[in-house]
């Protein structure tokens, strides 16, 4: 067997060469990580190879049994600064997913930090976390992996390929978001038309908030600097919702706003 760190470079390298070539893998390219160390590991490899600016992260639920076995609830990846787009109200964007791959699409509040937490800070209150935050905006993550079993095959699998994040699309920001109890408003997402999903940020452990709480705390045990204006995309309000290429997602948060993204196949 390769030891930890080759294993953890040999599964990055796959993932990374097949994200760039727009390729889909048949199988786990490799020995799956058996705890959140190692999930990480791969992570931390496949980022450094993958050689491009991170601009923002998001953050993903993990349920149980899964949270019995981690101790944890949530579970964060990347976003690569190129894969991030904006549209205007009701605009539609263009996400990309894997041919033969993963595919879904996320309707998310996506939080913006305006600092960085004092020097030697290690945990953060919710209090201390929100502020952080000098924007909250809507947006749509677009959760995309190579390997078609990507989520089947649990959290620790997810964490090792991005998380299954493959860009975000970024709305409109939300006046005021402090008072604005966006916890509660309702968000529906539908695709092609058709609702496949409602729901409020208030399921979440601590709201939207507890995610951008969980991230930070993450990115500093993990030794990963901090910047203003790093985006938080802060999970999945109405579901994940498995997508392809020529079907249109478009998610409504509550009487605020909305938008849309086209889904296309990635191309090397």
């Amino acid at each position: 067997m390769l030891p930890k760190i080759a294993e953890a470079r040999s599964i990055a390298a796959a993932f990374v060469s097949a994200r760039r070539n727009a390729a889909a893998l048949a199988d786990y390219p490799g020995v799956e990580p058996a705890d959140l160390g190692g999930a990480l590991a791969i992570q931390d490899a496949a980022i450094a190879l993958f050689g491009e600016p991170v601009a923002g992260w998001k953050v993903g639920r993990i349920n149980s049994p899964w949270l019995e076995r981690l101790g944890t609830n949530r579970l964060p990846g990347p976003i690569f600064a190129k894969r991030i787009k904006t549209a205007a109200a009701d605009e539609v964007a263009t996400g990309e997913i894997f041919r033969n791959g993963f595919g879904a699409a996320e309707a998310e509040f996506v939080f913006r930090l305006g600092s960085a937490p004092k020097p030697g800070t290690t945990r953060l209150s919710l209090a201390e976390t929100a502020d952080l935050v000098d924007a909250v905006f809507i947006g749509i993550e677009v959760a995309s992996s190579p390997f078609a079993g990507i989520n089947r095959q649990g959290p620790l699998v997810t964490i090792s390929d991005f998380g299954n994040n493959n860009g975000l699309i970024l709305g409109q920001e939300i006046p005021d978001w402090r008072g604005a109890g966006l916890d509660d408003w309702v968000v529906t997402a539908s695709i092609d038309g058709a609702e496949v999903g409602t729901g409020r940020a208030s399921a979440f452990p601590d709201g939207p908030l507890g995610s951008v709480k969980y991230l930070v705390e993450n990115l500093l045990s993990r030794g990963i600097a901090i910047a203003p204006g790093l985006l938080v995309s802060t999970g999945a309000v109405t579901g994940v919702h498995e997508i392809s290429a020529g079907q249109k997602f478009e998610a409504r948060f509550g009487d605020f706003a909305g938008i849309g993204c086209q889904i296309a196949f990635a191309t090397a």
